[in-house]
């Protein structure tokens, strides 16, 4: 999927319970957060939305670094 000059994703959310990405922005999503939700779309609203941000900003962001013990 062509983006143009869009930044990559941070965030990817998967409604309807689906785990599955179907290789959906595969390279561009490499560092990208990843949240699911049982939701499906129509139902998918601003207070669904508030849960993912709410669960993303718990998120240590890494970028694919090790933290050494």
């Amino acid at each position: 999927m062509y983006i143009g000059g869009l930044p990559d994703p941070d965030l990817i959310i998967r409604t309807g319970g689906e785990w599955r990405l179907s290789n959906f922005l595969i390279w561009q999503a490499a560092y990208a957060e990843y949240y699911t939700t049982p939701t499906y779309w129509p139902d998918f609203d601003e207070a669904e939305l508030d849960k993912a941000l709410i669960e993303y900003s718990r998120r240590e962001r890494r970028f694919g670094r090790v933290l050494k013990p």
